[in-house]
């Protein structure tokens, strides 16, 4: 019988001592979610800023379809442009995620798609990865005009033609955080949480 009482009392011990790691590892988890800033887009371009006139550019699609960037638009949509190339693995592991946004977004934003190189390349690429729906075009001008450097790249221009964010894109949440930031009106998401970003009180109350 008194063993039966140890064994209940040491049960209960570990239950209670179990309950209370739990409870301390669920706070920290919770601490260190607030302190974990959201990861955006890295807003990397040494030839544009944003809120700039996005660059007048005249291109053609593989569809032999001209496409006009830069300057006022007259159907009030936003502009994204994916940079990408079929030798890339993670612009191709993005597909997906563009193809989902260009619908979810298709009541205010077109989607293009641009890269250069060979244009039979870029025919097969179209076919193999289901990218009919997008306008394709395939030049270095329009890399070079806007400062691509890294691929996969993604440039928003607003409905009045302006730079509304941009920067190097490995994942739908960096994808989303360039809608983010035009919804914000900041450069990057980045650039809100340093204005909005409590300041920190040093030790010695200074």
């Amino acid at each position: 019988m008194d063993l039966l009482i140890i064994s209940n009392i040491l049960l209960w011990f570990m239950v209670v001592t179990m309950a209370v790691i739990i409870y301390a590892l669920v706070r920290q988890i919770g601490i260190l979610y607030e302190r974990i800033a959201p990861a955006g887009a890295l807003a990397i371009n040494r030839k544009l800023v944003t809120g700039m006139d996005a660059p007048a550019v005249t291109v053609t699609s593989l569809k032999n379809q001209t496409i006009v960037l830069g300057g006022p638009k007259d159907n009030g949509r936003s502009r994204l442009l994916f940079f990408l190339s079929p030798d890339c693995p993670v612009c191709k592991t993005l597909l997906p995620a563009v193809k989902s946004a260009a619908g979810s977004e298709a009541d205010w934003l077109d989607v293009i798609l641009a890269s250069d190189g060979n244009d039979l390349d870029h025919e097969a690429f179209i076919r193999n990865n289901g990218l009919q729906q997008f306008p394709y075009v395939v030049s270095e001008l329009l890399g070079v005009s806007y400062g691509v450097s890294k691929l996969p790249y993604a440039v928003l221009i607003d409905e009045a033609g302006k730079l509304a964010a941009m920067g190097i894109v490995n994942s739908r949440e960096h994808l989303d955080s360039l809608f983010e930031a035009k919804e914000r009106k900041v450069a990057s998401i980045q650039d809100y949480i340093r204005r909005h970003q409590p300041t920190k009180i040093r030790e010695d109350g200074k």
